[in-house]
Order: C-alpha cells, then sequence, then structure tokens
C-alpha cells in the first residue's frame, strides 16, 4: 500500500470520527429540546416541586447542558450508558440482548438479498433490453417506490392473512431455536430484502452492462465464449468495485432500516426498543439506540468508501 493511499484512508476514518462526534451532539441537542420535563414526565400528576428538583439533581439535569453532553459521550466512550429511567436497569442490558437480535435479523435479510441482487442484476445484464431486463428493472423500481411500512403490510396480509404460510408478529423469545427463530423471522427478513435488494440490482446491472462496451469484452466475444461465461468470467470481476460499494452501503441500511419493520412486525430488537423508549421519555435508552445506529451507519458508509478505494487499480498501484 502506497504512502497517499494509506493517508487518504487515514483522512477517511478521521472524516468518519468526526461525522459521528457531531452526531452524537446532535442527537444530546434533540433529546434536549423534547417537550416537557423528564422528571415531571417520570413522577406523573402526585409530583410536587420539591421531588421534581430532587429528581432533577438525582438525573443531573440541574446541571449545564455541555457538562452533561461530556458526562454522556465519556460515559459512552467507556461503555458505561447509564441506567434506565424506565426500569432503573443498566441501559447496556437492556441494548445487549436486542442489538444481538437487531444484527442477526438484518445478517438473515443480507444473506437473501445479496446473492439474490447479484444474480437478477447479472440476468438483467445478461438479457439486457429484453423481456427478463425490462420485466426485472419494472420490478426493482416498484420496490424502492414504495416504502418500508408499507411492504411490511402487503406481506403479512399476504403470507401470513392469506396464505397463512408465516406468523403476522415475530414475538421471538430469548430460548427460541434456530428453526423457532428462522420460521418466526422470515418475513421482516424479506420485507428488508425486498426494501434493499432494488439498490444493488440496479448497481450490478449498470456496472456490468458499462464494462461489457470495453474492448477487452469484445475480443472474449469474438474468441467465441458464450454470453453468460463473458459476463461472469470476465465483466463481472471488473465491476466489482461499485458492486462492493453499493451492497456496504445498502448493508448499512439494513441496520439503520431495521426500526420500521421491527415496529411492524413488534420484532423485539434494538428498533422496537427505541421505539418504546420514545413513548416512555427512556431518554438514556434513546439517546444509546440512536448513537449505536448512527456508529453502525457511518462505519459501514465509511468501510464502503475504503473498500471503492482499494478496489480502485490506478489508487491502489500508486507510488
Amino acid at each position: 500500500m502506497s504512502g497517499g493511499l494509506a493517508r487518504m484512508i487515514a483522512v477517511r476514518i478521521g472524516l468518519g470520527a468526526l461525522t459521528l462526534l457531531l452526531i452524537s451532539g446532535l442527537i444530546f441537542g434533540a433529546m434536549g429540546l423534547l417537550p416537557g420535563d423528564v422528571a415531571e414526565a417520570i413522577l406523573g400528576q402526585n409530583r410536587t416541586p420539591e421531588t421534581v428538583a430532587a429528581l432533577r439533581t438525582q438525573l443531573g439535569l440541574d446541571q449545564p447542558a455541555w457538562s452533561r453532553y461530556l458526562d454522556w459521550i465519556g460515559g459512552m466512550l467507556t461503555g458505561d450508558f447509564g441506567k434506565s429511567l424506565a426500569s432503573g436497569r443498566p441501559v447496556a442490558d437492556l441494548i445487549g440482548g436486542r442489538l444481538v437480535n437487531t444484527l442477526s435479523l438484518a445478517a438473515y435479510a443480507a444473506l437473501i438479498s445479496v446473492p439474490l441482487s447479484i444474480a437478477l442484476g447479472i440476468l438483467a445484464a445478461l438479457y439486457r433490453g429484453r423481456l427478463a431486463d425490462r420485466g426485472i428493472s419494472i420490478g426493482a423500481l416498484t420496490a424502492i417506490s414504495m416504502p418500508d411500512f408499507f411492504v411490511a403490510y402487503v406481506m403479512i396480509f399476504l403470507f401470513a392473512v392469506t396464505w397463512g404460510l408465516l406468523p403476522s408478529l415475530a414475538a421471538v423469545t430469548p430460548d427460541a431455536g434456530l428453526g423457532e427463530w428462522l420460521y418466526r423471522a422470515t418475513l421482516p427478513a424479506l420485507a428488508l430484502t425486498l426494501a434493499t435488494s432494488a439498490h444493488m440490482l440496479r448497481m450490478t446491472r449498470a456496472s456490468i452492462v458499462n464494462v461489457l462496451a470495453s474492448p477487452y469484452v469484445e475480443m472474449a466475444k469474438l474468441k467465441g465464449l458464450t454470453p453468460s461465461r463473458v459476463v461472469v468470467r470476465h465483466a463481472l470481476p471488473n465491476a466489482l468495485a461499485p458492486i462492493i460499494n453499493v451492497v456496504a452501503v445498502n448493508l448499512a441500511f439494513l441496520i439503520v432500516g431495521v426500526v420500521v419493520v421491527e415496529t411492524v412486525f413488534v420484532y423485539p430488537g434494538l428498533g422496537q426498543l427505541l421505539v418504546d423508549s420514545v413513548a416512555a421519555r427512556d431518554v438514556p435508552v434513546v439517546q444509546a439506540a440512536c448513537l449505536i445506529f448512527a456508529a453502525a451507519y457511518v462505519s459501514l458508509n465509511l468501510l464502503a468508501d475504503i473498500l471503492a478505494i482499494l478496489t480502485n487499480p490506478r489508487l491502489r498501484t500508486a507510488r
């Protein structure tokens, strides 16, 4: 790796860290802008000015905003997420199992969407301009146009209500086996797959079609190679850079975009915990969950950026 390439990657990492720091400030500031007083909301109608003042002191709400932000971000960096205002339990304990569930669901959806998108993209490029290409393109545009919650409800209507193949609620328990988990998580995973596959499919098709116009591909055709072999052996390896980039970006969306899908299917993940905590005004949980989602999104976008740099032959061989 050349020195210039290493510096470029270091700059990207630094920008990613700065972006995450700015996002943490926005999250903390947004929590402070919520209407009402957290202490009053916790104590309810039987509160008195004395009890409100005592609880505000206990929660540190009487401190300046900058001091509370530094305490919060310092605790996050050391793994101390604070305590839930609703249950009194450590936030880390509440988030731990939920985060595993969310990552498992995102991985399940990725295992379906990535191979499916690349295969359909190759098929569309191989038969570009024909019926198969047009059908795949129309399906991809339709999927892009539909919001996640609409896709989720349509799948519930078809697979759970009409055909009775899958459960409408993904209420997975901690002691559920792999088979039970797959059975209950399949419908939300399919909803995420439909929401993300279209972008990867279209990028795969566009990248391969662009490479197919190259002189070396034309030479491979003149040698008598079949179209499928030309695409798989010659076009696909040289179109991987943009495909890898869009796959990494969509993996970020899979993790962040689960909030809506988890809420619709009542899946016990971090997104569902975030929605419940917002309703309960559980500020420490909301802040921690939002920062984790932001960190996942920034990290995977940073990974996509670095992979795009590393797969660029001109940068990789630069001296």
